[in-house]
């Protein structure tokens, strides 16, 4: 199975806005990916004037049953069972919350400086469908994760200061460090929904799950001087 690679457009932010900015794109690609039918839920951002659609689901509710249409989720009932449990993965507020926010804190952990006042990473969206491998003459079972859909996105943090005066020069700067991370963080939701609608023929017909974690970084020689300067302050990220 091959693997299709989506390459986000880069996003930068201050770091009081990071983790919100992080939470709108990932929630906004495993609601487009979830297995089953879902419910959406609209959150209105804090940081940013923009709303981005979530999974939305009751903290205890039980996940959705399988289609009537979808016979290979009920040739055998441990088939079954285990699409239920992947199924939580995506449905279960709780769980889902925390898989993304630990993600997150340990993606920012990953950040190296490529500048004055700036840190970047890019951060990976995969989804992979689990199977099992015979070995040794059928003798040994193994489970393999095979990878048929990431998602790469490149953030930078600013730590620029930013002007904290009330003249007009200090509030149209702060205005303008607004609307620039808010404008590359829609850019980075429309297209999420533009390149999940362009190809799905990859998508597995059997239940699968998701994992973030922290890809290879891009090349160095991009990384310097190709930032947008003079972002809000930062607060520290290890806090």
């Amino acid at each position: 199975m091959n693997c299709q690679v989506h390459q986000l457009p880069e996003l930068e932010t201050a770091t009081s806005g990071t983790r919100e900015a992080l939470q709108a794109c990932i929630h906004t690609i495993l609601f487009i990916r979830s297995p089953g039918p879902v419910a959406p839920h609209d959150v209105h951002c804090e940081s940013f004037r923009t709303t981005y659609t979530r999974i939305a689901t009751d903290d205890n509710a039980d996940p959705p049953p399988p289609s009537p249409t979808d016979r290979r989720r009920q040739q055998m009932h441990s088939q079954y069972q285990n699409a239920q449990q992947q199924m939580q993965n995506f449905h279960r507020k709780p769980d889902l919350d925390r898989r993304v926010d630990d993600a997150i804190e340990s993606f920012l952990r990953t950040l190296t400086p490529i500048g004055p006042e700036l840190m970047a990473g890019n951060l990976a969206v995969s989804f992979f469908e689990r199977r099992s491998k015979n070995k040794l003459f059928g003798l040994v079972n193994q489970e393999e994760r095979v990878v048929w859909e990431q998602w790469i996105l490149r953030v930078v943090v600013n730590n620029t200061p930013r002007p904290m005066g009330e003249d007009e020069a200090s509030v149209i700067e702060r205005q303008r460090i607004q609307d620039t991370s808010e404008g590359m963080l829609k850019a980075v939701l429309l297209k999420v929904f533009e390149l999940a609608g362009s190809e799905t023929d990859h998508i597995p017909p059997v239940m699968y799950d998701f994992e973030i974690n922290t890809a290879k970084r891009a090349d160095d020689r991009d990384e310097v001087y190709s930032r947008v300067s003079n972002l809000p302050a930062l607060i520290n990220l290890g806090a």
